[in-house]
């Protein structure tokens, strides 16, 4: 998802971008042998940051790259030199009805049944909606995003921890109030960068962060849930130009 972006920004930022354990190319473990929760892959990324020697660091966060990157921050704030917000949620009015109908469930008791919308969620019509829905020109989306990630997801036992983590992501909700108290706290400087056509995480979501970061600067971009195939050019310039203020 980064690619594009990471090759403009390149001259300006040392950028890192490293794949959650059980997603992308890094290590995929059974559910025998990890736990696969927020609290836990937040473990693994603070390993790598502290394994790397970075001691002052700007997180970008998109999706899960939230509940991860804001445990981050909450336990380390002084390490944390700004925000980079893409879709990533951290209030109650920003999670839209289409992910309540698949969590709620999930969340009051998880059985076969509930298991079943999450499925979907991780199926490849459904990684595919993720890429698609809210585009501006959904038929220019290169379909290698899709392809690509479902053929992680279709890895023997992964989408078993996928559903393992849409269950934990109650866990997240939990925290929210923590989070908004430490962004008031330590009000680190903040770009939100926010596809305003997301139906997961809706704009609503967006706009609640400057009531505790009031001098956050929000964008809004005509796409979806993922912004970068249509809008990489704009958010690497609004960067370049907010970081270096």
């Amino acid at each position: 998802m980064y690619r594009g972006l990471m090759s403009v920004l390149a001259d300006r930022f040392h950028l890192i971008a490293p794949d959650y354990i059980g997603f992308g190319y890094s290590d995929a473990p059974l559910r025998s042998e990890f736990t696969y929760t927020f609290d836990n892959l937040a473990v693994y990324v603070s390993g790598l940051i502290d394994a790397l020697g970075l001691d002052s660091y700007i997180l970008y966060m998109q999706d899960y790259g939230g509940p991860v990157g804001f445990r981050l921050f909450t336990q380390r704030p002084e390490r944390v030199k700004g925000f980079i917000i893409q879709n990533a949620n951290a209030y109650m009015e920003g999670v839209g009805d289409a992910p309540k109908k698949v969590l709620l469930p999930l969340w009051e008791q998880r059985t076969a049944e509930t298991e079943k919308p999450a499925r979907e969620f991780v199926s490849l019509e459904g990684t595919r909606y993720h890429w698609l829905v809210g585009a501006k020109e959904p038929e220019a989306i290169n379909p290698d995003n899709w392809l690509l990630d479902q053929a992680l997801l279709d890895r023997p036992g992964v989408q078993d921890y996928q559903v393992d983590l849409l269950e934990d992501y109650k866990s997240n909700i939990g925290l929210y109030p923590t989070w908004q108290r430490a962004f008031r706290d330590h009000k680190p400087k903040t770009l939100i960068v926010w596809g305003k056509n997301d139906p997961f995480f809706i704009p609503r979501g967006a706009r609640a962060y400057l009531g505790d970061l009031p001098d956050a600067k929000l964008v809004w971009l005509d796409a979806g849930h993922y912004v970068l195939d249509e809008n990489s050019s704009q958010v690497a310039a609004e960067i370049k130009s907010f970081f270096s203020a």
